[in-house]
């Protein structure tokens, strides 16, 4: 219990600083595939994935990415979700949803973040301080008007570690952007 604290604690603290300041085994289409990616192409997508709405939302971006060529680590997809995760304690679903993630993170070349929600999701803010820290590109995507106060729309801790924002608070012009984007540049 006192990991399982300590991992909370650590978790809540990341999340405060960056934010003040998937399936229970790994499907045959996820990052891991037997087929080499290509050099600068791996991305981690980093969002919410508690709902089956923002869990559709996730994969239809995904696989616009994925048309580019992108090798896509959708946690939601490739990696553990706690409710598969039968017969574990909660200590041991921790550990391994956060060492899958982390490994993930550190793996891509990419970050890729939905920023959506009054704030960013709290893992999204980890794994966005994860990918930062290691030296990825990291963009965020947008469609959500909530954070803006102050005339600024996201914490400067959180902007400041993007490459860039795509940002448009109607969301399938935000796709649109993201996809003239993909059609012009790489991530």
């Amino acid at each position: 219990m006192n990991k399982l604290r300590n991992v909370a604690l650590a978790t809540l603290t990341c999340g405060a600083l960056l934010a003040s300041c998937g399936g229970a085994s790994p499907s045959s289409a996820s990052s891991s595939s037997s087929e080499p990616v290509k050099e600068g192409r791996r991305i981690y997508f980093a969002a919410p994935l508690f709902s089956q709405a923002e869990r559709d939302y996730n994969l239809k971006i995904t696989n616009i990415l994925e048309q580019y060529d992108y090798q896509v680590f959708l946690p939601q997809r490739d990696g553990y979700l706690a409710p598969d995760l039968e017969g574990l304690t909660e200590d041991e679903k921790i550990t391994k949803i956060f060492n899958k993630d982390y490994e993930e993170v550190v793996r891509a070349d990419i970050f890729f973040g939905i920023l959506d929600g009054r704030v960013p999701d709290e893992g999204v803010c980890v794994e966005l301080g994860i990918a930062y820290s290691k030296g990825k590109r990291c963009y965020g995507f947008k469609t959500d008007a909530r954070t803006i106060e102050l005339d600024m729309d996201l914490n400067p801790m959180i902007i400041g570690c993007l490459n860039k924002l795509f940002y448009n608070l109607n969301g399938e012009a935000a796709i649109a952007e993201l996809t003239e984007y993909l059609e012009h540049n790489q991530l």
